[in-house]
């Protein structure tokens, strides 16, 4: 039995359908509160609860082989005690429930962001490099990815880590909007000269990753990056987006120092203002669109044959005509 956490999340919904595709019996794991509809259309067996309730391990554990740990708080904005309710302490529980089921192999989602900011002489080679270097102040999502890589080698049965890249793709409800938000509200704007190559994947093909590192007889004990080595450069990117919603070429620039302080500020004030959203600009979405793409893959392409393979275009393309239906997109309108 394959059991997915976080199974109506853009990544979990991506690995179940992968998991049913091959033919796998599969338990998703959702909330109380989930729409289950694309699951339930799947036919795969549904398991509501709280990954908060340490009990609730126990059942959805139940006759496990494999857990995909997907579940997880998206986005960087919040308090601490936030990022350890939704990131941290699932994992806690996850790994105690794992150990008294024997649940052979935990395969959990992390992120590229757990090497924090290293300098050009720090950058890491490969998956063994050091995490967390030269952390910013509310870098909370950052920690909490961390520890939950700890907790998550403590279990005695076989354990495989992803960390992705950026992502995205159809039943993006987090990512998605505000991009299209950027756009139609004349936010949007490049940052440097638009030169530097976009780290971003396509969710398809880091599902097909998650689950190689489930099924790999080599992923145990291994961590792997799941990285994109560069397509499009970021002023490409923005002129695709701009092209397939409608709308002008970017033209509003901020120099990268601009765009950092501009966020830290944004941040600031939505400290101040006690913002349950996050503002509308912060050091992490600049962060998205400046980050390397110089993260080495070599290891899950040797060890469980993992590359991406889907292109930016076709990518976006598929989750545009999702998000608005296969009808006609509204271009400029676009809501």
């Amino acid at each position: 039995m394959d059991v997915v956490t976080g199974a109506t999340g853009l990544l979990g919904s991506h690995v179940v359908e992968k998991l049913v595709s091959q033919g796998r019996q599969v338990r998703a794991v959702v909330r109380e509160s989930s729409n289950t509809a694309f699951l339930e259309s799947l036919g795969v067996e549904i398991v509501r609860g709280s990954l908060l309730d340490p009990s609730f391990h126990s059942r959805f554990l139940k006759d496990c082989d494999t857990v995909y740990h997907t579940a997880a708080k998206v986005g960087e904005w919040g308090p601490w005690r936030q990022f350890l309710e939704n990131i941290v302490h699932p994992v806690k529980y996850l790994v105690a429930a794992a150990r008294e089921s024997k649940v052979r192999r935990i395969v959990h989602v992390s992120s590229i962001t757990v090497y924090g900011h290293p300098k050009e002489a720090q950058f890491p080679e490969n998956e063994d490099a050091p995490v967390g270097q030269n952390l910013w102040r509310w870098d909370h999502y950052i920690r909490a990815k961390i520890q939950t890589e700890e907790l998550a080698r403590s279990h005695p049965g076989e354990v495989a880590i992803l960390r992705p890249t950026w992502f995205f793709g159809p039943r993006d409800r987090t990512t998605l909007p505000r991009v299209l938000f950027a756009f139609s509200s004349k936010k949007i704007a490049q940052v440097g000269d638009g030169s530097n190559l976009i780290n971003l994947l396509y969710v398809g093909d880091i599902a097909d990753g998650v689950v190689r590192a489930g099924q790999s007889p080599q992923a145990a004990g291994r961590t792997y990056n799941l990285t994109n080595p560069g397509e499009l450069t970021q002023k490409e990117f923005l002129a695709l987006v701009a092209g397939e919603l409608g709308f002008p070429t970017v033209k509003k620039k901020y120099s990268i120092w601009a765009a950092y302080m501009a966020g830290f500020f944004s941040e600031l004030a939505g400290k101040c203002l006690l913002l349950n959203r996050p503002p509308n600009l912060t050091r992490y979405t600049v962060g998205l669109m400046l980050r390397s793409t110089r993260f080495s893959i070599e290891r899950a392409k040797k060890e469980i044959g993992w590359q991406p393979t889907t292109t930016l275009s076709a990518a976006l393309q598929t989750t545009l005509n999702w998000f608005f239906g296969q009808g006609k997109r509204p271009g400029p309108l676009a809501r």
